[in-house]
């Protein structure tokens, strides 16, 4: 059995290797599907792999800042990044990075990083699954009202309607986003970096987690474009997190590689995978995939509550994690070969 673990030379834990390489492809598919490093899953994945929080932490965002160089290249090519937008949400989301780091030294000095982390993963998960399905049942009650009159809804269509509001708010300056199709004060995409920011040092995140529904919701971007300009983001964050938290001490290089190994393959195949799949089949899927990771954080939060249930918790958490990013890597990848099956026909079909 010792084969299958690895010994990490800075925390001085011993690692299940096989659990790190799963991460790693399964979360590559996974983050550039939707546009985001997955923080959300790997952080705590690898804290439930046996990480101390600080090195889950700083070890993540050192993988997802390889990975994301690759996806973003990637959806580059799509036409899927609107740079103006995220070059003007990078100065908000380094300060707010680097308030959110010192805020987990500080937590980490206090021995309390762990516990305060895990239960702000799971309030913010909660908070964006509720999100994502209360727009989707939005946009459902549109498409049911819209049938009833004999009327079609614009694709375009979103249940919610905050970044239509918050569009209308002109305090100068004005900048126009061509590629998102949208005109907004420029304090809009800072202010939503700065927040965003702030949570990824928490949480050891590049942000996609809460930037790609913000884009979304609060900006407005369409999908395909708010996946993009997200990974763009997370790039540049998770380069300037990876330098932050190695200074710091707390990033495990050794770990960040094997998970590079699938990682960055898998960023292509979820990258290519945004071309079949639109819109709110994107939102659903990461709903879902919210949901999920959120259930297997609540399992580790029980734990101390019902001891004569341990092995419970540990296992059913471990295997939550990593059955649900194989499960929707594999999903995702089957709508990518099922989607250019298709588009391959279509053109046959039209050469004759």
């Amino acid at each position: 059995m010792e084969f299958w673990y690895m010994m990490m030379p800075i925390s001085g834990v011993e690692i299940f290797w096989p659990g790190l390489i799963i991460l790693g492809w399964g979360v590559g598919v996974i983050g550039s599907f939707f546009g985001m490093g997955g923080a959300w899953m790997i952080t705590p994945g690898l804290n439930i792999l046996g990480f101390p929080m600080a090195f889950a932490i700083g070890t993540d965002i050192a993988h997802m800042a390889g990975k994301t160089i690759v996806a973003t290249l990637r959806h580059s090519k799509f036409g899927n990044v609107d740079y103006i937008l995220g070059v003007s949400m990078i100065v908000g989301t380094i300060g707010g990075f680097e308030v959110g780091a010192q805020m987990v030294m500080w937590l980490e000095r206090i021995g309390n990083v762990t516990v305060i982390v895990r239960w702000i993963y799971v309030v913010l998960l909660t908070w964006i699954a509720w999100m994502v399905f209360y727009d989707l049942g939005k946009r459902l009650k549109k498409e049911k009202q819209a049938r009833e009159s004999g009327q079609d809804v614009d694709k375009l269509e979103t249940g919610v309607s905050w970044a239509a509001t918050l569009q209308k708010v002109h305090i100068p300056p004005m900048i126009n986003l061509r590629v998102s199709g949208i005109r907004c004060s420029a304090w809009l995409p800072i202010f939503i970096g700065f927040m965003t920011g702030w949570i990824a040092g928490i949480l050891g995140i590049g942000g996609g987690l809460i930037r790609m529904p913000a884009l979304l919701y609060f900006v407005g971007c369409p999908t395909h474009v708010a996946v993009g300009t997200d990974l763009f983001e997370v790039m540049i964050s998770g380069l300037y997190g990876a330098g932050s938290y190695t200074y710091k001490g707390r990033t495990e290089l050794i770990a960040a590689m094997v998970m590079l190994i699938g990682a960055g393959i898998g960023a292509q195949f979820g990258a290519i995978a945004t071309k079949y799949v639109k819109g709110y089949g994107i939102r659903i899927c990461f709903g879902i995939a919210v949901c999920g990771c959120n259930l297997s954080i609540i399992f580790r939060l029980l734990q101390p509550y019902f001891p004569q249930w341990t092995t419970f918790w540990d296992r059913g958490s471990t295997t939550l994690i990593l059955g649900l990013v194989g499960l929707m890597s594999t999903y995702i990848v089957i709508r990518m070969i099922m989607g250019a099956r298709d588009e391959l026909a279509a053109k046959k079909k039209s050469a004759v």
